[in-house]
């Protein structure tokens, strides 16, 4: 694995928070029986957790 510079977020972290994310989004989307809606939620949300995380100390 290479290394990464301090200012470089991981690409570990956005992927999990996507991950995240659009498992949150399919759910609800599933249970509210909106899941276009639901879908680009997750992924907005996602991006803000992996935002999140990569930015932790």
């Amino acid at each position: 694995m290479s290394e990464e510079s301090e200012t470089e977020p991981s690409k570990r972290d956005t992927g999990v928070g996507m991950a995240i994310g659009l498992a949150i989004g399919v759910a609800i989307g599933s249970a509210t029986d909106n899941l276009g809606l639901w879908l680009a939620i997750g992924v907005a949300l996602g991006a803000a957790i992996g935002a999140g995380l990569s930015n932790r100390e």
